[in-house]
């Protein structure tokens, strides 16, 4: 049998670390030598004694077929003719200690369903595109001066077909897409669609980092809901977990035999947290292995971004480990200095060949910089998830609202570092899981209150600098705590008070859309003030958003008590409009507000010249635009 055509500048540039289309390489692909059709097998294994391709082709037996090795390189391959799309395979691998392992393929493109788990041959490049037009924008796209507002969304668990089974990637696509225009959301974010052997996992022990996993489909399924994502312009981003991967004998652990993905000192290659291993980030074909799939998932997708997931596990050496249980680096700190070149380049590489995409940090420390250049001492990614936000805003929304006072600095203490990053507000599924409760059910009071608070919520969260993230559920109420074994909770919509949390996230998108104000300057200081964050008493903050010479007004009232008479100042003289309340009849609230405009009195107040008296509405929030016209809104029929 001849060799797949594997030409030296492959092999040295995946030697090197930098072939940035290695999944067309490795892996299996359909190709012709001579006269025959067949698929070109290749695979990095380069401790092996010996690599056979086995499958349902020859009967899944080792010999029949073996590989070819590149000298210098640890690249094995082979061209097997008649073999087509379809086609089950894996590696059979002699390692040098004399196993015989058998593998999946790393840079397999489709798995079987699990619990089966053999590589599929795959044909990709035939599906037929028609997002030309969004991908054109994209690359333009000013994201940093533009709206986002991500609906975070678990595939398997969002809604199911009326069988019970799970819907299949177009069947979610036809009802997801609708879903997300109506509720006016700008992205969706997949949990993770990478193959992985354990339900439960979510995705996040992920063994086909080049696969979209076959609970839902095959690839051009997936590739059908991204374009029609596209053609309604909302942007996807894909959850993307380079930072561990499962201990699976089929998969990458001890993939030829030695440590050749992870590391073999558990003190750097073992999460002793989640029971997975840690890449070995210095290894060169090791950071093109993830390097390539995250490129593999822009180009051959068109994934609009990625939400790269556990970014602090990988910057540090010591994380979640006592003293003596870590190996410091070659200049005794804990950084992870292979990991934060590994994160520069990624987020260089995959910003320079897709412009426009967005490239996410799930971080959660105070590490400096992770939005910032790395030419600049930064990892250059685009936004970080800013925990710290998430953490204070719902620790203090779960107190009583008697003892909020006493917790104030909660709410203000994240205005002191808010654009130290290019921050996302993130109320993921991390936060409704594992005891934690639903978003409704962490809020105390009676159910009135509940939704009120709820309601409050969801309007800081989208006045408030930054983008927005929320998972799926939230947005009516969701009151069952999340489980990625069942549907959400949708027969809550046939309820007055979930249609009403439900239509309060859509105006919110609306108004966050529409005014410039609350997006324009998101991550520029000089687009938010405070107007008063010392009223702890009354539990009430007022600030201003402002961009290209537009304003609102915001003021938030924490405790069930109106405040009649609250006087605020305000930036400048005229009329002042409540423009948004969560307090309206039409969300399920107590209509309390201020229905016609205010004018702003020369009666100088907290440091400004202009003042208004209002009307804060009971675990509500309001907002005011200068000289807007009231929005009159009708209820839903």
């Amino acid at each position: 049998m001849q060799s797949p055509i594997l030409s030296n500048s492959d092999l040295r540039s995946f030697s090197e670390g930098r072939h940035w289309h290695i999944y067309n390489v490795l892996g299996a692909h359909l190709c012709q030598q001579g006269n025959c059709y067949g698929v070109g097998f290749a695979v990095w294994a380069p401790n092996a004694r010996s690599v056979d391709v086995v499958g349902d082709f020859n009967h899944w037996q080792p010999g029949v077929h073996p590989m070819e090795l590149h000298e210098g390189t640890g690249v094995w391959s082979l061209f097997v003719p008649d073999v087509a799309v379809g086609a089950l395979y894996k590696f059979s691998i002699s390692s040098v200690s004399g196993q015989h392992l058998l593998k999946t393929d790393p840079y397999g493109q489709a798995f079987e369903l699990r619990p089966s788990t053999a590589s599929v041959v795959t044909q990709s490049g035939d599906f037929d595109w028609t997002d030309g037009d969004w991908l054109s924008r994209r690359a333009l796209w000013s994201w940093q001066h533009s709206p986002i507002s991500i609906y975070e969304v678990h595939i398997a668990s969002w809604r199911h077909h009326g069988s019970g089974r799970w819907l299949n990637y177009r069947e979610f696509a036809d009802q997801l897409v609708p879903y997300v225009l109506e509720m006016g959301f700008t992205h969706v974010e997949l949990l993770p669609v990478t193959e992985h052997p354990l339900d439960e996992s979510w995705g996040y022990q992920t063994t086909g980092y080049f696969a979209p996993t076959s609970r839902f489909g095959n690839p051009d399924d997936l590739r059908y809901l991204i374009d029609l994502c596209h053609r309604h312009s909302i942007g996807v981003i894909l959850d993307w977990v380079p930072g561990h991967f499962p201990t699976d004998d089929h998969a990458l652990a001890l993939f030829d035999g030695t440590a050749l993905y992870e590391h073999e000192d558990p003190r750097k290659g073992r999460h002793q947290d989640w029971g997975t291993l840690i890449y070995n980030y210095g290894r060169n074909e090791v950071k093109n292995f993830l390097i390539g799939s995250a490129l593999f998932w822009l180009d051959a997708f068109h994934i609009d971004g990625l939400r790269v997931d556990a970014v602090a596990s990988m910057l540090y050496l010591n994380y979640s480990r006592k003293d003596g249980e870590w190996i410091p680096n070659a200049y005794g700190g804990h950084e992870n200095l292979e990991a934060i070149d590994f994160l520069r380049e990624l987020n260089q590489v995959c910003q320079s060949r897709f412009p426009g995409t967005l490239i996410c940090a799930e971080e959660s420390t105070s590490w400096p910089g992770v939005t910032r250049p790395p030419e600049t001492g930064g990892l250059g990614f685009n936004l970080k998830w800013n925990m710290g936000w998430m953490h204070d805003t719902l620790d203090y929304l779960q107190q009583d609202p008697v003892y909020r006072q006493y917790h104030h600095d909660k709410l203000t203490f994240g205005l002191i570092y808010a654009f130290s990053e290019n921050f996302l507000l993130p109320l993921s599924h991390d936060e409704v899981v594992h005891g934690k409760g639903s978003l409704i059910n962490k809020m105390p009071g009676d159910e009135w209150q509940q939704r009120a608070s709820l309601r409050l919520l969801f309007t800081y969260l989208f006045t408030y600098p930054g983008a927005k993230l929320l998972f799926m559920g939230g947005e009516f109420g969701q009151r069952r705590e999340w489980s990625e074994s069942r549907e959400l909770d949708w027969s809550l919509l046939q309820y007055p008070e979930h249609q009403g949390l439900k239509r309060l996230v859509q105006d919110l998108n609306g108004l966050y859309r529409r005014e410039i104000s609350l997006y324009g300057q998101s991550h520029k200081s000089h687009g938010f003030e405070w107007i008063d964050c010392h009223d702890s008493p009354q539990s009430v903050i007022s600030f201003v958003r402002k961009s290209e010479g537009e304003t609102t007004v915001i003021v938030v009232n924490f405790t069930p008590i109106p405040r009649h008479h609250y006087r605020i100042g305000v930036p400048s003289g005229g009329l002042w409009c409540e423009i948004f309340n969560s307090d309206s009849e039409y969300y399920g609230g107590s209509n309390l507000g201020n229905p016609f405009p205010v004018q702003a009195c020369d009666q100088p107040w907290m440091t400004r010249d202009w003042s208004v008296e209002l009307t804060l509405p009971p675990l509500g929030a309001i907002v005011l635009s200068k000289g807007a016209d009231p929005v009159a809104k009708e209820p839903d029929e």
